[in-house]
């Protein structure tokens, strides 16, 4: 078990984390921490168990899969033992989520402003007035040009990297203070990737967040991250500074994905 004096301890705690599905352990035993403010890669191949770990941290892992054991420790509380109703007030309001694939991720029926809106509304108790003006403030934020005509229009109506810019002002509307990102560049072309994760650099600046980026690209996790946790079937394999695990990975398996990674930037 952790120590339960987390005076000084890192804003996220997470201890011996396992996820199973039927006849799988897709997580096995994996403890990192974060420090508020810091950038955290969690990088892999596809089906390596990392989209797991940050559901996990959000507590939506669906059935029949489930966690098995271990602690997340977020400012003091361990969220496995929070109800399903104290997590929906954690969610969004002080954990938010920015997944894959925008278009799935929005309501193609309502407008963006109105999807936004109503997490402020759902967290910060603000009448519509007030939640449709903050929820053209984050389109503001993310760079979004005439945000107030443009929060009338529907999902279909955005190329996939205003989508995604769109999913990070929702996932900042309430102000969180730990954003996961679940490979939110990997639909786009290399140089809206590049744009998003600038984007991202200028609101983890602006709004104080933490952040924990879900990638398979090494490249990603050199541009943004500050550490590094490498998961290769649901375990962790290698963790440190990302400069330190570049230039001397210890594991045969961060140095197959950075051999990949330059073939990639020879071609």
């Amino acid at each position: 078990m952790l120590d339960n004096n987390l005076k000084n301890s890192p804003q996220l705690i997470v201890g011996n984390l396992s996820v199973v599905y039927p006849g799988v352990k897709a997580v096995a035993n994996v403890s990192f921490s974060l420090a508020k403010g810091a950038t955290l890669g969690i990088a892999g191949e596809s089906g390596s168990g990392k989209s797991t770990i940050a559901l996990a941290l959000m507590k939506l892992i669906a059935p029949p899969g489930r966690i098995t054991s271990g602690e997340i420790i977020f400012d003091g509380k361990n969220l496995l033992k929070l109800s399903d109703a104290e997590m929906v007030r954690v969610r969004g309001a002080k954990i938010s989520m920015i997944f894959q694939d925008p278009f799935t991720s929005l309501n193609p029926v309502f407008t963006v402003g109105e999807q936004i809106a109503e997490a402020v509304r759902l967290h910060q108790g603000l009448g519509r007035a007030a939640a449709w003006a903050a929820a053209v403030k984050r389109l503001e934020a993310v760079h979004i040009k005439e945000a107030e005509r443009r929060a009338h229009d529907y999902p279909h109506q955005f190329s996939g990297g205003m989508r995604q810019r769109v999913m990070i002002a929702m996932a900042l509307a309430c102000r969180p203070q730990l954003l996961i990102a679940d490979e939110p560049t990997t639909a786009l072309d290399t140089t809206i990737q590049l744009e998003i994760i600038q984007l991202l650099k200028e609101v983890q600046a602006e709004f104080n967040l933490s952040v924990i980026f879900i990638t398979h690209n090494f490249g990603i996790v050199k541009a943004f991250c500050r550490d590094v946790l490498v998961i290769n079937k649901g375990s962790v394999v290698e963790t440190g500074p990302v400069a330190a695990v570049l230039s001397r990975p210890q594991s045969s398996y961060t140095r197959k994905l950075l051999d990949a990674l330059r073939i990639i930037n020879r071609e």
